[in-house]
């Protein structure tokens, strides 16, 4: 797998710390990915093309990622029948909460899957299990991240009971 599956999108530069980290778990999984700065406000005219594109240019699911009014998730979702993760992003006098009210408060016929308040990697983490219904090399390599990630939790469950 060369060509992008996941387009990860971001409504501003500031937001990219923390949607790196998607690209970042997407890369751990050895899935291809692009990267962009999209404003659903400022750049409008650019969200649509990029969503109306996606499918034709190969992506599958589409993270997105916005602050404060977060309106890019859905923005998207609105111009693609793709699955699209929206991630709202800790800013402003609400850190995060209305952007985690606007992005999972979606009109009927126009979904967007929500992870938590700055939660990309979980994001990227849904994308695999989304892509793994289609590449079953996807669905192993989550298997086997889920399996490590039981196996230290028990590691630490026995580090932890042995002090005490």
């Amino acid at each position: 797998m060369k060509k992008p599956l996941v387009g990860i999108l971001m409504g501003s530069h500031s937001d990219v710390p923390v949607m790196e980290k998607a690209a970042e778990a997407l890369k751990e999984m050895g899935i291809p990915c692009e990267i962009d700065i999209i404003s659903a406000h400022r750049l409008p005219e650019k969200a649509a093309a990029y969503a109306k594109s996606a499918r034709k240019r190969g992506i599958e699911v589409i993270i997105a990622g916005a602050g404060m009014a977060a309106h890019l998730a859905g923005v998207i979702a609105s111009h693609t029948t793709l699955p699209v993760i929206g991630v709202p992003l800790k800013s402003g006098a609400l850190q995060g909460v209305d952007a985690l009210y606007s992005t999972v408060q979606m009109p009927t016929g126009i979904p967007v899957a929500t992870v938590a308040i700055d939660g990309a990697k979980n994001a990227a983490y849904l994308a695999c299990s989304i892509l793994s219904i289609k590449y079953p090399a996807i669905a192993k390599k989550l298997e086997s991240f889920r399996e490590k990630t039981r196996q230290s939790l028990e590691g630490k469950s026995k580090k932890l009971k042995g002090k005490i």
